[in-house]
């Protein structure tokens, strides 16, 4: 939208640029039938011929200096220095005007309606309010001209038909600037139209992308930092299915409304697209976001909506991720990117709160050698891909990393191992990228080429992760987390010691997390079931003494992994 306004501005200003460049062509005329109309055969005055033609020739370069400087014109300028540019320009115009109105007989001048070329140009560019002020001014110098120069005079009659001249001069703004105000108001209705979600009142999607984008650069240019908020209504479709989709209209509707109400005018917060909003914030660091957020949240927690006694916790909610550019990303696409990773978070842990972005790759910034900085970049990138295509794969991998957070401090392991144990977790089924969506979403039962095509997801991830050498200590984890301590698992069906120890943790962590979760083909089991089950393939697909402490962590952390539901 920004793009068709400057447009729009650049024609408005090469179509009054040409009514100016006529006016001075006009006033040029007056210049020059005066100086050259006159006097020019009498001898008495050659000496005063030469002053005429430096005039003349001096009234011709004013209409060329005019000429170029209304081409550059068009150039981009800054909205505080249009109205400066504007007020030079008519206050130039209007001093040429005066000059030619004297010079061509003052009182007796024939060419006082010139001043309708700057009335109209006024009202054009600023509006009815300029335009009339213009006219006011015009008026009041012709008239001026005519008390001064001809003072008296019984019956002024070159004031009564500067009366009517005056009158004209604002019958031609008024009009002008009406016409110009209605399509003014006609423009925003439509790009109101244009850009507003219909339902919600806020921006939608497109201008929230045009907007980033400008947001984005002016960032850049004025090193300051832009915060993005993205909002999930939580347990929406529930909502819908309950009391139907005009109910949910409405619902969305008041969150519109309290966002519209809770952000700064120069905010942006717009429908992203279904349930979920975003929000841009300007000059807003992350802490301050993230009070801002909460503050949203909490809101939407207090207000009382139809039939939220229905909702999973009584309560209507929303989740929201936050995060930060350049901070957490260097691109719009990386910030919608990580934005939308730490509402997945939210939505995860609990929902109804507010999360940031982080990503577990980023602790590995101070072991990592330059030249492999672009690397664990497309690292990153490959993961959101994977939770893309998968979205059980993020939760999972999340999952993982809180677990083995906690497993690792009941082994008491080394901050090493446990740094390890925790980069593997998260990056375990990288290798997963090759794998179709179709078959990691699939409800039925896999065939046996599927099987087998899914079994080459460690040998991938390896492969992946090879090239970069400070995540050499991972790919053992990676490579073996589905051997099984009785040597019947994959790829290589290792036995007991053989498998790497900390393969061995995160095979139990995996399994544990695999049979709590809903997957497309298998129904989840509780807490206790998933222990039973534990306990029965301890021996045989997990290693016994790992199962022994992982059952502890499960118990004494019971009430934290409720909240992982």
């Amino acid at each position: 939208m920004n793009k068709i306004e400057n447009n729009k501005r650049k024609q408005i200003n090469n179509i009054v640029s040409v009514v100016k460049l006529s006016s001075l062509m006009f006033t040029t005329i007056i210049f020059f039938q005066y100086f050259f109309g006159k006097n020019i055969f009498a001898q008495e005055s050659i000496y005063k011929n030469y002053g005429m033609n430096v005039v003349a020739m001096g009234a011709f370069l004013l209409f060329l200096v005019y000429f170029i400087w209304s081409c550059s014109f068009n150039k981009k300028i800054s909205e505080q220095n249009i109205k400066y540019e504007h007020f030079i320009e008519n206050t130039f115009f209007i001093l040429v005007f005066i000059i030619a109105i004297m010079i061509s007989g003052a009182h007796l001048s024939e060419s006082k309606y010139i001043f309708i070329f700057i009335i109209t140009t006024s009202t054009i560019q600023s509006g009815m309010k300029k335009g009339v002020t213009i006219a006011c001014i015009s008026s009041l110098i012709i008239l001026a001209i005519d008390l001064i120069y001809a003072p008296n005079l019984v019956v002024n009659q070159y004031f009564q038909n500067d009366l009517i001249l005056s009158g004209v001069f604002l019958l031609t703004a008024w009009p002008l600037g009406f016409y110009v105000k209605v399509e003014g108001e006609h423009i925003k209705k439509l790009e109101g139209l244009a850009n507003e979600d219909g339902l919600t009142g806020v921006y939608n999607h497109r201008y929230f992308q045009d907007a980033l984008k400008t947001k984005i650069e002016m960032s850049n240019r004025l090193s300051q930092p832009i915060s993005m908020i993205f909002i999930d209504i939580d347990y929406f479709k529930h909502y819908n299915d309950l009391y139907g989709h005009q109910k949910g209209d409405e619902v969305l509707k008041s969150i519109g409304k309290i966002l519209r109400e809770n952000i700064r005018k120069e905010d942006i917060v717009a429908r992203y697209g279904g349930e979920e909003f975003a929000v841009l914030l300007p000059n807003i660091k992350e802490n301050e976001a993230i009070i801002i957020a909460d503050n949203i949240r909490g809101i939407i927690e207090s207000t009382k909506f139809y039939g939220e006694e229905n909702q999973p916790k009584g309560k209507l909610t929303v989740s929201m991720g936050v995060s930060v550019y350049p901070d957490k990303c260097k691109t719009e696409i990386e910030l919608i990117k990580s934005a939308d990773d730490a509402l997945y978070r939210a939505k995860f842990f609990n929902k109804n709160r507010v999360e940031t972005y982080t990503s577990i790759l980023d602790g590995l910034k101070n072991d990592i050698d330059d030249k492999d900085v672009e690397l664990v970049a497309s690292i990153k990138t490959l993961i959101s891909v994977i939770n893309a295509k998968d979205k059980y794969t993020y939760a999972h991998s999340e999952r993982l990393v809180f677990y083995s957070r906690l497993l690792a401090h009941k082994l008491n392991l080394s901050k090493i191992d446990t740094d390890t144990l925790v980069y593997g977790a998260y990056m375990h089924d990288i290798g997963k990228i090759n794998i179709s969506k179709e078959i990691l979403i699939k409800k039925m039962p896999l065939t046996k080429e599927e099987w087998e095509l899914l079994k080459e997801h460690p040998q991938n991830g390896i492969d992946i992760i090879k090239p970069v050498q400070s995540l050499e200590k991972i790919v053992p984890l990676i490579l073996h987390h589905h051997e099984n301590y009785n040597g019947t698992g994959y790829p290589n069906k290792l036995k007991g010691e053989d498998i790497p120890y900390l393969a061995r943790v995160l095979t139990v962590v995996d399994s544990f997390d695999a049979m709590t979760s809903n997957r497309p083909y298998n129904k989840r089991k509780t807490y206790e079931e998933a222990v039973e089950e534990l306990i029965k393939f301890s021996g045989a697909q997990f290693d016994p003494k790992i199962v022994k402490t992982f059952i502890q962590v499960i118990e004494e952390n019971k009430d934290s992994l409720d909240s992982l539901d």
